[in-house]
């Protein structure tokens, strides 16, 4: 499996975050990489849907971050930056 290629649009291998866990062809550090990509894109969606451009694929972030947890990945607070999507 192509992480890389995983890492341009989780969404459209996997229906859900739950679906990373269950992949066996990934490495915990791979899935780790995968699933805060898809934060990523779920943060970008909130942001366009508050700014009344929605219309997209159904909010998942909680359970992106839910699945984060259950992977006990820590927030990476260094490296947000300081928007919407996700920083102070």
């Amino acid at each position: 499996m192509d992480v890389e290629q995983l890492m341009l649009d989780p969404a459209s291998h996997y229906h859900a975050p739950a679906e990373v866990l269950d992949d066996r062809e990934l490495s915990r550090e791979e899935k780790i990489r995968v699933l805060r990509r898809w934060e990523y894109d779920a943060r970008e969606l909130e942001v366009a849907e508050e700014e009344n451009m929605g219309g997209g694929p159904p909010d998942l972030l909680d359970e992106v971050l839910t699945a984060l947890r259950q992977l006990d990945a820590q927030t990476d607070m260094e490296h947000r930056p300081p928007t919407k999507q996700g920083g102070a």
